[in-house]
């Protein structure tokens, strides 16, 4: 004890008397309320990505992680002992559905956490007759994919994409004949198809660009809403019939399949970009091919139908269409923002707070 210290004494006992005081607390909380159990289902891969030692040593501080932390599938003897024992489901890519058998296997399920985006596939009526509280990271999975789009767009309204294939194609001449007053995002109508969580952000972040205008068409959307965003809303023909650049946006539902078909792409001004990067049932690929073929219309597309394209399509080889592998949506360090969310969920589950992103059963039917 330093000399010059008189009250060194009193700090250390009182060091010793919380340190304590928190061994007793600890031992009577855990008599009182054994922690949670968490179990993380996804495939290896996923795993991975999405959850390093630091997402790790926080779920560690929140939840009792058994052995084996993750699981791939909810059948083995191992996974159902886990499943038996477990409060809360943490899933991402590659987790199988909840099925009644799986759901009998966990008696203590509480809530369902995906770090991902849709749900579909996962869960049912099933586990909301249950009681089971679901949560999605969607929001942050469209972080992403608004990006993208935005950059999608900016790159459609320069003809760059197209412009970069050409010059592949032709190589002698390919600048020529550019009517260089058509590349310019200045003065664009933008369509925006499906007001959508990603749909929203793409509005959003469209203010950046001096458009002409931004218009949206959803038959759930609340004009106010759109407004507030950035949008005018105004029924779909309207918005085929005026938009330089045709962002979808709409959830694959079976009333939504090729809802971007011949009538629609017939409505587009020559010269139209459509931008897909939704999922690629919204748009009848042959309608597209005859559009794009001819040389009217242009497309960028990160989704198709099917996923991927076979090699012997013919948009393969079209340089007015720019083709991407579903690359739009979080992908290396953008998975852990969804992570990190399913986290903060969990948090909310264990303090009896409200979820900040519930799946519910009426959003289930109208979502993607």
């Amino acid at each position: 004890m330093d000399a010059a210290d008189p009250h060194g004494a009193t700090r250390t006992a009182d060091r010793t008397t919380d340190r304590t005081a928190d061994r007793t607390t600890d031992r009577t909380t855990d008599r009182a309320a054994p922690r949670a159990e968490a179990l993380l289902v996804m495939d290896a891969a996923t795993y991975a990505l999405q959850f390093g030692a630091e997402q790790l040593q926080r779920l560690g501080g929140l939840v009792r992680l058994g052995d084996p932390v993750w699981v791939d599938e909810l059948d083995s003897p191992a996974a159902r002992d886990r499943l038996a024992r477990t409060d809360v489901l943490i899933t991402s890519w590659g987790a199988p559905g909840l099925t009644v058998e799986r759901l009998d296997a966990a008696p203590r399920l509480r809530a369902v956490l995906h770090c991902a985006g849709s749900v579909r596939g996962l869960v049912g009526d099933e586990v909301w007759r249950r009681g089971i509280a679901v949560s999605s990271a969607a929001e942050e999975n469209a972080v992403p994919v608004a990006e993208y789009t935005l950059a999608a767009i900016i790159m459609a309204g320069k003809k760059a994409p197209f412009l970069a294939a050409r010059a592949r194609h032709e190589r002698d001449g390919w600048a020529a004949g550019l009517v260089r007053r058509d590349l310019s995002n200045r003065g664009r109508t933008i369509g925006v198809v499906g007001f959508s969580r990603i749909g929203r952000r793409v509005v959003e972040l469209l203010r950046i660009l001096d458009t002409a205008a931004v218009l949206v068409s959803d038959p759930y959307a609340d004009p106010a809403e759109v407004a507030a965003a950035g949008g005018v809303l105004v029924p779909l023909d309207d918005v085929l019939r005026r938009s330089d650049i045709l962002s979808l946006h709409a959830p694959a539902l079976a009333e939504t399949r090729h809802m971007i078909g011949g009538r629609e792409l017939a409505l587009l001004p020559d010269g139209a970009t459509v931008v897909n990067t939704a999922r690629g049932s919204l748009v009848d690929h042959d309608a597209l091919l005859r559009e794009c073929g001819s040389g009217r219309l242009h497309a960028i597309l990160d989704v198709t139908e099917p996923e991927p394209l076979p090699a012997t399509s013919p948009l393969l080889d079209l340089p007015n269409v720019m083709i991407t592998p579903h690359i739009a949506g979080s992908l290396g360090a953008e998975t852990r923002r969804m992570s990190d969310h399913a986290i903060d969920e969990l948090e909310n589950v264990l303090q009896g707070r409200a979820l900040s992103t519930p799946v519910t059963p009426d959003a289930f039917t109208v979502s993607a």
